[in-house]
Parts: C-alpha cells; structure tokens; sequence
C-alpha cells in the first residue's frame, strides 16, 4: 500500500503536469504567430529590412484585397486592383482608407497571402500594416506597402503553378486604451 510521500509525491507531479499545460496554452498564440512569420505559414508574409539582392525571371500577378470587419464605419480599397511584378522586383502599392465616422477611430489590419505558400516568398519591407492606424472624424489616408518576391520561389517545385498571388487585408476596429486610473483614494475616517 502506498504511504503519505507517495501520494504527496504524485499529487505534485500532477500539479506541475496541470501547469505547463496551462503555460503552453497562454503561450500557444503567441508562439503561432513567431512560428507563421518565421515560415510564411497561414500565408504569412515575411519582413525584410531591404530589397532583394537580385533579380528574377518568372512575373507573377499579385492581386489586393481590402475588407473592413463589421462594426468599424471605414472604406477601404487597394488604389490598384492587381499587377503584375517580377521576382526581386521592389513594388510600392497604396490603399485608400477613408472613416466615415464623425469621431476619431483606430484599427488594426490583419494580413495573409493565398496561396498560403506564396507567404514564404512575399517580403513586406514597409506597411501599414505594422502600427495600429488613426483616423479623424471623415479623414482619408493613402496607406502604403513596400514589397518584393523572393527570387527563390523559382526553384520552389510547389511554385511552378502557382501564377498569381492575393494579398488580402481586413482592418479590425482598435481594442479601446485602458484608461489610467485617475481616480485617488480618499481615507476613511
């Protein structure tokens, strides 16, 4: 028959198991989203610092795709629907985004590539997908994206039919700022 230690033993490796789970789940988003920016998976576009050093063969179209999520009042389009760009090729494309709120709004622009492996390939170098986005009551803004095609994808033998790519955006209504608290503490007496 077990003792005391034994149970108290066992309960505590139960406790540790029932901790790193619950760790790994609060970690699990977090560690998905490093993991689809280091691989292009989900059709997550890489960050590059610069342009490609070289030059490729192969164009490809790459089309644009903007949405707003319910609930946030802004129009916003691609200024050009698609185009065709050459691997290495360092492209600036605009979209235009206008609020039609009369307030001050903030939103956050969530991205993906398709086909997903296109993801790998597509190095952003500049967007405005990187910082939350401001607006003013009825402002319009130009909102740019600095990109290329990695060179590397003509080699890629899960790429020899892929001739055209979508780079699609939705912008999400910014979460509200939580309001520092102001308020001071009055001692009871």
């Amino acid at each position: 028959m077990p003792d005391a230690a034994h149970h108290r033993r066992t309960a505590l490796a139960v406790l540790g198991i029932v901790a790193a789970m619950l760790g790994l789940a609060y970690a699990a988003v977090p560690l998905y989203r490093v993991f689809c920016r280091a691989t292009g998976y989900g059709g997550t576009p890489q960050v590059a610092t610069a342009g490609a050093a070289t030059r490729g063969a192969r164009t490809l179209n790459v089309r644009f795709d903007a949405n707003v999520a319910p609930g946030l009042p802004w129009r916003f389009e691609p200024e050009t629907p698609e185009m065709a760009v050459r691997t290495g090729q360092t492209v600036t494309v605009f979209f235009k985004v206008r609020n039609m709120a009369g307030r001050d709004t903030a939103a956050n622009a969530q991205y993906n590539i398709t086909p997903d492996i296109g993801g790998f390939y597509f190095n952003k170098i500049a967007c405005f997908c990187f910082d939350e986005q401001h607006l003013g009551p009825d402002e319009t803004a130009e909102l740019p994206v600095v990109f290329f095609l990695d060179p590397k994808l003509e080699a890629d033998p899960t790429m020899k039919d892929v001739d055209s790519l979508t780079l699609s955006y939705t912008f999400f209504a910014a979460k509200p700022a939580k309001a520092a608290s102001t308020a001071v503490a009055t001692p009871k007496l």
